[in-house]
């Protein structure tokens, strides 16, 4: 028993260890090249190979797939990228996460790798500025927490030696037969979905394998079980998303899956032996052929499945179809942790995008119901429209709240300020359409009717406003003219002053009711609340929202 607890305390505390380096380790190199990962979009929605190779790249960059996984949720989910691009991607991410593997197997003294990392990365954490080189000392804490973790596991697993009970136990992990292959394969998927890190979990099979504990083929085996046990995050990010992310959920399972049920028959006659003939001092570091086998089997599936990217997105888009009322959203998933801060804002600025638009949308129906050709649908779906841009804003403000809990870059943390900004200016700016159409439902009600030079004006100041209102991508991301926007609202605050005299010199007259003319004033007041938010939106976007 005593033998049992030693060995828990020393594992488990070591693969916590191991864990939570990994985190910081991601946690670190995110924050110091974070505005570098700005390039993931643009290259991985290029060609094919490029998808790849970012995927490859973002993996090695950040040592986790499972967050590069969880980032494309967001992607697919709002529409930032397709399923085949991010199903290449998936394809590099497998490939890019055989690196931890080969700094475990390849690290020559984890324990002393471990305390050095450790204390240059305390140092520099400690004692630097804030910035990019405090970021990398995280960085480097985390590394060494990985290594020691390695240390500790190791040291853990010795004293069960010394246990015939424990080591009879062990004995049942022998994937020396293809039924103990798919055995072992079924323990490491499902401690692999348990504790969330492929790395991790092939690490325990390696320890026991260098320590004589289980045989090599058990590691082997080991391998095709951690590729199919990490898809369980991806699931995990899919909770409350749409089609979009169980199509991405779904295929991430299926090709690790069938890239498992492929190499699993050739495990004893290819795998294995492979790795025995590559290094002929095996049984000495057992550690070295495991890392190489892993990823030629991640390059296999790879190759396996990279040709067919584009018919497994057809056959899951029809598998798992689109809900007619879905739109493009945030993962609320995302923001606990796992996705990087720069991304988490790009994702964000695509629902400020969508805000934006939806006002210019809303401002055209509202143009139609000035010149009565608006039907019930029309004024339904204003209506409709500003209770959605209501609900994104939440969403966008809880969203950036979680990611700023974050240690973030002083740029991107500036970004998540100005993205929060301007989702509060469009949701104000996206009231006025209601607004107006309420005060003609009060013109209509004085049985009066907005015409002649009345409706002339009003039209003039409406056009005005929705030229002000409207918002391109390139001027959302900072390429806003700020002095031809200044020309702009000055002239629109000069037609609405105008066109506010006139209609006070209409009071008093025939035939002209006071309650409409308030009315009319109302909807040349929210056309000038219009203009001011246009302008402040203008001035966050000319402020440096994005570099």
């Amino acid at each position: 028993m005593d033998v049992l607890l030693i060995a828990l305390a020393s594992v488990g505390g070591g693969l916590g260890l191991f864990l939570l380096g990994m985190r910081h380790l991601s946690d670190g190199l995110q924050a110091a090249g974070g505005n570098g990962l700005r390039g993931f979009m643009s290259v991985a929605t290029g060609k094919s190979l490029s998808g790849v190779a970012m995927g490859a790249g973002a993996t090695l960059l950040m040592q986790s797939s499972s967050i590069v996984t969880v980032m494309l949720v967001g992607f697919v989910e709002s529409r930032m990228m397709t399923l085949v691009e991010s199903i290449n991607v998936l394809v590099g991410a497998n490939i890019g996460t055989t690196f931890t593997i080969w700094l475990m197997a390849f690290a020559p003294s984890p324990e002393m790798l471990g305390l050095g990392a450790l204390a240059c990365g305390a140092a520099g954490y400690f004692f630097l500025p804030r910035g990019r080189l405090r970021h990398i000392s995280l960085a480097l804490i985390g590394l060494g927490l990985v290594f020691l973790g390695m240390h500790f596991m190791k040291a853990g697993v010795e004293p069960v030696k010394s246990s015939p009970a424990l080591m009879r136990a062990l004995a049942t992990l022998d994937a020396r037969t293809i039924g103990g292959v798919f055995a072992v394969a079924a323990v490491s998927c499902a401690f692999t979905a348990v504790i969330q890190s492929s790395a991790a979990g092939i690490l325990i099979f390696m320890t026991l394998a260098s320590e004589g504990m289980v045989p090599y083929e058990t590691a082997i085996a080991s391998l095709f079980g951690a590729n199919i046990g990490t898809t369980a995050t991806l699931w995990l990010a899919t909770i409350g998303g749409g089609s979009a992310a169980r199509r991405l959920a779904l295929a991430h399972t299926l090709t690790n899956l069938a890239g498992s049920l492929v190499c699993i028959p050739f495990a004893l006659c290819l795998f294995a032996p492979f790795g025995k003939w590559l290094f002929p001092d095996w049984e000495v570091r057992v550690m070295a052929p495991i890392a190489v086998t892993d990823t030629v089997f991640s390059l296999i599936r790879g190759v396996l499945v990279f040709p067919f990217a584009r018919q497994i997105a057809k056959f899951l888009e029809w598998l798992v179809p689109e809900r007619a009322d879905e739109k493009p959203h945030l993962s609320a998933l995302n923001s606990r942790g796992r996705i990087s801060p720069v991304i988490a804002c790009e994702q964000a600025a695509t629902e400020v995008e969508f805000m934006a638009a939806s006002v210019v949308d809303m401002l055209r129906h509202v143009r139609k119901a000035l010149v009565r050709e608006a039907d019930e649908k029309s004024l339904r779906h204003v209506a409709k429209r500003e209770e959605i841009l209501d609900s994104v804003q939440s969403e966008v403000t809880a969203f950036l709240g979680e990611i700023m809990l974050k240690r973030l870059p002083s740029q991107t943390a500036a970004l998540a300020r100005d993205l929060l900004r301007l989702a509060d200016e469009l949701e104000s700016l996206s009231d006025e359409a209601p607004a107006i159409q309420r005060a003609l439902q009060r013109i209509y009600a004085e049985g009066e009717e907005l015409e002649g030079e009345t409706l002339a004006t009003v039209l003039e100041v409406h056009d005005a406003a929705v030229e002000m209102a409207t918002f391109g991508r390139e001027e959302l991301q900072g390429r806003v003219d700020l002095k031809s926007r200044r020309e702009q609202s000055a002239r629109l605050k000069e037609m609405v002053r105008n066109a506010r005299q006139k209609q006070l010199l209409r009071i008093g007259a025939a035939k002209t009711s006071s309650a409409a003319v308030l009315a009319t004033l109302d909807i040349l007041n929210a056309y000038d609340r219009i203009r001011s938010y246009s302008m402040n939106i203008a001035e966050i976007c000319a402020g440096g929202k994005k570099k």
